[in-house]
Formats: structure tokens, sequence, C-alpha cells
């Protein structure tokens, strides 16, 4: 039987793409209230967005702008919703 490998959809900018991939790898989720991205701090899946971005960086990117991105975006994101009130 053929199998085909599904490709990611197109994304209009890198930054896009990165984020579209660490949701992919589950390495941030977003605020069920509001919408902000939090980064989940699994060294995991924050080593399968970089393994992805070294291995298919989206055609016309430089795996090493790809990899630049992911830590960009990563290093953009907190663990916390700037607008859910502080958990004590």
């Amino acid at each position: 039987m053929l199998m085909m490998k599904e490709r990611r959809p197109m994304v209009r900018t890198l930054r896009g793409w990165a984020i579209d991939v660490l949701q992919e790898v589950g390495a941030i989720r977003e605020c069920d209230e509001h919408g902000w991205a939090q980064d989940r701090a699994d060294p995991y899946a924050r080593g399968r967005a970089f393994d992805i971005a070294r291995r298919d960086p989206p055609s016309g990117v430089s795996t090493e702008d790809a990899v630049a991105q992911i830590g960009d975006v990563l290093g953009s994101i907190g663990d916390t919703c700037p607008e859910c009130p502080p958990e004590n």
C-alpha cells in the first residue's frame, strides 16, 4: 500500500512556521481562556522541534535560520499567560 507523508501546511512567515512546529511537537500550548502561547518547558519536545528545523526547514530557508527562529520563538514565550491571575 502506498503511504504518503503528510506535509505541514504552508505558513506565510518563518515565525508562523516555528510556532506551528512548536505546537505540533507539544513544546508550546495556548492558554484555554485567552489564547496566549505558553511554554510547556518540555526538553524532549523542544529537542524534536530543533530536529525538525534541522531536518525539514521550510523551502527557501536555511537550516541555520530555521533553527534560530525556533530558538527565538521559544525565547519570546513565557510559561504563564499574562492575562490570567497569578496562582497562589
